[in-house]
């Protein structure tokens, strides 16, 4: 049977837009079995202040608890950014099979970017494919931290303003 990995990685980026729009860092995963998703979750990181909720990990929760195992034999995860290296962790743990990445991770990725957690002697190793749907994945992540630094500039610009606006109204009434 001939996989159609850029539709399930379509599936995957339509979960990390839910996280763009929740203010969350973009990043989606499904996890696939037969051909059937059978878990899939994005960043909630920031919204359920809980710093292990990366989509990775929150869908491997769900495939197990689908498949009422925590080992996840002839599965593979689809993934829009590199997994980090807790990501990583738990895909190892949970014997994914393949990993299909979007875009790199050139700051925390552990399948080949900053380092290779796969290349290390653990119990199990996943084969991985990185840069399926890769301008997409990336410019999803562009946009969001492009959007980021506009809102902070934006905030600094307002303090400013309103810390003029006060020393303005300070010297007045001391003037007064």
């Amino acid at each position: 049977m001939e996989v159609n990995h850029e539709y399930f990685m379509q599936e995957a980026l339509k979960l990390a837009e839910l996280a763009y729009n929740q203010k969350e860092v973009p990043v989606g995963a499904v996890i696939v079995r037969d051909g059937e998703i059978v878990g899939c979750g994005y960043n909630t990181r920031k919204q359920n202040q809980n710093a292990v909720l990366h989509a990775e990990t929150v869908a491997i929760y769900n495939a197990c608890k689908k498949l009422g195992s925590w080992r996840l034999w002839n599965c593979d995860m689809y993934v829009t950014l590199e997994p980090c290296p807790m990501c990583t962790g738990a895909i190892i743990n949970s014997r994914i099979c393949n990993v299909y990445y979007g875009a790199k991770n050139i700051r925390a990725g552990a399948c080949g970017s900053v380092i290779n957690l796969f290349d290390y002697p653990f119990n199990h190793k996943a084969d991985i494919k990185g840069g399926i749907l890769e301008e997409q994945c990336a410019a999803l992540m562009t946009a969001f931290f492009e959007n980021v630094r506009t809102e902070r500039k934006k905030l600094k610009e307002e303090q400013k303003a309103l810390n003029t606006s006060d020393n303005t109204s300070q010297n007045l009434a001391e003037e007064a």
